[in-house]
C-alpha cells in the first residue's frame, strides 16, 4: 500500500506541520470553520501554513463560505486546494474553480447506499471526492465526528475523479478501511488527536505508517 496518500486535516501549529511532515503524509488541512475545535484565524492559518514545506499539499476546509469569507482566506494564505464540506452545489464547486484557481475537493457525507447517487454529478464538477461519514442527526460539525459508514458501500466502485476516503479512521482502522474500499488516499482528524484539536505526533505517525505500510 505504498502509493496511499495521506491527508492529515485540522493542524493549528507549526508543531502539528512538522509532526505531518515527519510521519510523511501528503496533505494538510486548514480548518477555517468557525464552529470547529481546529478552527484557525486568517493569521493562525498563515503562521501553520507557511510552516509547510514545498511538496506538502496545504488544504482549506470551508463549509457553506461566501465569496466575502473565501477571498479573506485565499488572500491571506498560500493554499493548494480548497475542500468543500458544506451543502456545496456541483455549480458552485465548478465556480468556486473557476473563481480561485485552485484545485477543488468535494466532501460527501455517506450512511446508505441512496447518499452515493450524487458523487457521479460531483466528480464532473470537482478534482477530487472526499467519501466522509454523514454526520448525525443534530451534529453541530459536517465531520471530524470520529464516526464511520459501512465500507462495503464502496467495493467495486469507480468515480471519473481522484476520491479519498474520510470518517472514523484510526491508526487501527485504517489498513482494513483500505484493503475493504481499495481508497488510495485516507483523511484523518480525530483520530490521530488525543483531545478535540490537540494533534499527537506519535499518533499521526502511526497512521501513516498503518495506511502506507
Amino acid at each position: 500500500m505504498a502509493d496511499i496518500r495521506v491527508k492529515i486535516c485540522g493542524l493549528r501549529s507549526a508543531a502539528d506541520v512538522a509532526a505531518v511532515v515527519a510521519a510523511g503524509a501528503h496533505y494538510a488541512g486548514l480548518n477555517f470553520f468557525p464552529k470547529s475545535p481546529r478552527f484557525l484565524t486568517l493569521d493562525q492559518a498563515r503562521e501553520v501554513a507557511f510552516a509547510a514545506p514545498p511538496g506538502l499539499a496545504k488544504v482549506a476546509l470551508t463549509v457553506n463560505a461566501e465569496d466575502a469569507a473565501l477571498d479573506a482566506i485565499v488572500d491571506a494564505v498560500p493554499l493548494d486546494m480548497l475542500q468543500l464540506h458544506g451543502h456545496e452545489t456541483p455549480d458552485r464547486v465548478a465556480e468556486l474553480r473557476s473563481r480561485y484557481g485552485l484545485p477543488v475537493m468535494k466532501v460527501l457525507g455517506v450512511a446508505d447506499e441512496s447518499d452515493l447517487a450524487g458523487l457521479m454529478d460531483y466528480s464532473l464538477a470537482a478534482d477530487q471526492l472526499m467519501i466522509d461519514a454523514k454526520p448525525p442527526k443534530g451534529a453541530v460539525l459536517p465531520g471530524g465526528n470520529g464516526i464511520s459508514f459501512d465500507w462495503r458501500l464502496l467495493v467495486g466502485r469507480k468515480w471519473l475523479k481522484p476520491w479519498m476516503l474520510a470518517g472514523g479512521l484510526t491508526p487501527a482502522n485504517v489498513a482494513e478501511a483500505i484493503r475493504l474500499t481499495g481508497a488510495r488516499q485516507v483523511d484523518v482528524a480525530s483520530g490521530v488527536e488525543t483531545a478535540p484539536g490537540v494533534k499527537d505526533a506519535a499518533l499521526m505517525a502511526a497512521f501513516v505508517t498503518a495506511a502506507t505500510a
